[in-house]
């Protein structure tokens, strides 16, 4: 007879073991029995929640996304209004956002977004979302709000793939390094 309500807590820790078998391993190399044996469970269960390593990564990726839009929304929350693109990159670069385990987290969702439909439209939706907040925040400051954001982004993938070379870039270096373009790309004011 099955434990009743245990299914949300046995699928949040194999989330959380995903995240941390991935970060551990810099890859997807890693087998659905070395998740579910971190997460102190066989994985035949894994399978079972989940019913592969794909669907148990993806449902990783959509934790950090959630994480990540949680630390958005609260830096947008204190951000004066001329400061959300700031509050934006803050949010990034958060030390929550930015571990090893959810730096690796990404280079992996990056690689699985090239092969997966579902890790490719997931990825989409971050991209647009964070371009659609960079567009909003950067249109008071900039003539082409859109290209601004197009380079942010660009920007921030690229210091996550910094991070993930093993680049001394702390979360205050990477957020210095992001604000730094950003004053760059604002236009001078009159």
């Amino acid at each position: 007879m099955p434990k009743i309500g245990m299914e949300p807590i046995r699928r949040e820790a194999l989330v959380k073991a995903t995240i941390a078998e991935i970060g551990s391993a810099g890859s997807l190399d890693v087998t659905v029995s070395q998740i579910a044996r971190r997460a102190g469970m066989s994985s035949a269960l894994a399978h079972h929640y989940f019913g592969g390593k794909d669907q148990i990564f993806l449902a990783a990726m959509r934790r950090i996304l959630t994480d990540f839009g949680s630390e958005v929304r609260s830096e947008l929350g204190r951000a004066r209004p001329d400061a959300r693109a700031e509050a934006v990159i803050r949010a990034c670069f958060a030390p929550s956002c930015f571990t090893p385990q959810t730096i690796s987290a990404w280079m992996t969702f990056y690689v699985l977004a090239q092969k997966n439909t579902q890790a490719l439209r997931l990825w989409q939706i971050y991209q647009a979302r964070m371009r659609s907040n960079l567009s909003h925040a950067l249109r008071p400051l900039t003539k082409d709000p859109r290209i601004a954001a197009n380079t942010l982004t660009a920007l921030i993938d690229g210091l996550y793939i910094r991070a993930a070379l093993n680049e001394p870039d702390t979360p205050e270096m990477a957020t210095t390094h992001a604000l730094s373009v950003l004053e760059m790309l604002k236009e001078p004011r009159l």
